[in-house]
């Protein structure tokens, strides 16, 4: 019988190898995780099997907002060429760090090569987005703006232009690809978009500053983050219409999202409240909540639902959180000021 000859690995990979055939452990070690880090320029590829960096790939200026494609064959990043300018930096000095917005763009990233391979049009000052389920657009909110831009990824040209509220951030697409639904950080409310004709479809008020939302797998419910409100309000769909608000512990500031593929829980980044939080979606109860790390922002779950990953932009490292015991099992280093965080498919 021949030898398999494996590289090292770590123990979890290591207990797959005894138990799986080749092709089987190729594809369970091929799940990765893509984190932005906004002060670097770069992004940190993480190797799931073996919790570790592998890869750094240079973006370009204050990448945040990360996506793969639905083939796994591409990964966008939103840069932008304005200043990085907390709540706390009075305008005269963020007006003073300057901005090129010759700087401003997504990123794409080739997967298998990990390099960059162009920058697409963003509109102006991107910061999150989402693709379009053939993986043939991108729904790109313009916070400086208050526009979503639509760009088309084989021409790499923007196609349409739409109006949202004011500084729109947080950009998803329902999983049926039907809207593209936009927060608007200071208005308070959801901007849908028809994806067929790319025309406001509805507005929905929500929560103080919604940052983040997702919805169920049939695409009738979403949830959204509101950070200075510290709830998550779940909007029904069909009815565009705010039907509950589900208050977070005192001091979460919630941030990034994440569901279960069975839509039964959804953990919430808190950032600057330094937690996560578990809700169980058919009560709108929080069941558990749990410190993880410095600013806790972009959120991700493993393939088998077993592991959650916090970026955490002042510590400069990911948080590993199993699910079941709700602890931090490790940390991994990165680069400066980790925002997002993505998975493979």
């Amino acid at each position: 019988m021949m030898e398999r000859t494996l590289p090292h690995l770590g123990m979890a990979a290591l207990l797959l190898a005894l138990v799986l055939p080749v092709p089987e452990l190729q594809a369970a070690a091929a799940e990765q995780l893509y984190v932005s880090n906004e002060d670097s320029g770069s992004v940190s590829v993480i190797d799931a099997a073996t919790q570790s960096v592998v890869a750094t790939i240079d973006v370009g200026r204050r990448p945040r907002g990360l996506k793969v494609s639905p083939d796994n064959a591409w990964l966008y990043v939103a840069l932008s060429g304005s200043p990085k300018c907390p709540p706390w930096v009075d305008e005269a000095e963020c007006a003073s760090q300057g901005v090129d917005k010759s700087e401003d763009g997504i990123a794409q990233v080739d997967l298998k090569a990990l390099k960059l391979t162009r920058v697409l049009p963003g509109g102006s000052d991107p910061e999150q987005f989402d693709v379009s389920l053939d993986g043939k657009h991108l729904y790109i909110a313009n916070e400086d703006a208050n526009l979503l831009s639509v760009v088309e990824v084989e021409s790499g040209k923007i196609v349409a232009e739409v109006p949202t509220g004011g500084e729109p951030e947080g950009v998803r697409v329902t999983p049926d690809g039907k809207l593209a639904v936009v927060a608007s950080e200071t208005d308070h409310r959801l901007t849908l978009i028809d994806t067929a004709t790319n025309q406001i479809a509805g507005e929905v008020d929500v929560g103080k500053r919604p940052r983040d939302l997702v919805f169920s797998s049939d695409s009738k419910w979403a949830f959204v983050s509101a950070e200075i409100g510290g709830t998550v309000d779940v909007v029904d769909m069909t009815s565009l219409e705010k039907t509950r608000s589900i208050a977070l512990p005192k001091g979460s500031l919630p941030v990034g999202l994440v569901i279960t593929r069975d839509d039964q829980r959804l953990f919430v980044a808190n950032g600057r409240g330094k937690t996560i939080s578990e809700i169980d979606v058919a009560t709108g109860e929080v069941v558990r909540t749990t410190e993880v790390g410095q600013r806790p922002w972009g959120i991700a779950l493993s393939k088998d639902e077993r592991t959650l990953y916090t970026a955490n932009g002042p510590s400069n490292d990911v948080s590993v959180i199993d699910v079941e015991s709700f602890a931090v099992e490790d940390r991994i280093p990165v680069g400066n000021s980790p925002w997002g965080i993505v998975r493979s498919h």
